[in-house]
């Protein structure tokens, strides 16, 4: 088995997940390869909600989307992922991601915080559908995120294990604080 890193990871899990006609939501877009893969998942019948505060992740998100010739199922949101169940229903979602950090590439000092990404997190549960998913891939080290992982991680560990499946994975054996892939499932 090759080395694998967490979006990889994470993405094997979303394509058993996401099927034609689904309804999926990229709380976090950066440069958009969550939204493009979703969009290529869920194909014609299907929507994708992507979310991201900077103006340069739409331009990115919009380019990738174009170049790689994906089904025109998608609205890009110059908006907070805080803003996510503004666009759909309670229990319609089948797959939401989250990549916790800052743009690559971009402003380190434009990064995720704690309180609004727990605060969308929570609003993500109720937009999810029976045996929807949440990939999250927590990123910190550096010059992001420590305080924003510990809390999520305290918040994840308290989710009800009767309407949640919360699975945490590490890259065990690497140094200088790894990102942490965790999918959250609704029983």
């Amino acid at each position: 088995m090759k080395a694998v890193q967490i979006t990889q990871w994470c993405a094997r899990f979303i394509r058993e997940q996401v099927q034609s006609g689904d309804i999926c939501i990229d709380a976090t877009m950066g440069n958009g390869n969550d939204t493009l893969l979703l969009s290529k998942l869920c194909k014609e019948k299907g929507h994708v909600f992507a979310f991201d505060i900077q103006e340069q992740a739409l331009t990115n998100t919009r380019r990738k989307l174009q170049e790689a010739d994906a089904p025109e199922n998608y609205t890009l949101l110059l908006e907070s992922h805080t803003d996510i169940d503004h666009y759909v229903d309670p229990g319609t979602v089948s797959c939401i991601t989250f990549n916790l950090g800052y743009l690559p590439g971009g402003d380190h000092a434009k990064a995720t915080h704690a309180d609004s990404s727990i605060q969308a997190l929570e609003k993500s549960l109720s937009l999810l559908k029976k045996g929807g998913l949440i990939s999250l891939c927590i990123y910190s080290g550096g010059d992001s995120g420590f305080e924003e992982r510990d809390a999520v991680l305290a918040w994840l560990k308290n989710l009800d294990s009767r309407q949640y499946l919360v699975i945490r994975s590490d890259y065990y054996n690497r140094p200088n604080d790894p990102p942490i892939p965790v999918l959250i499932i609704r029983q």
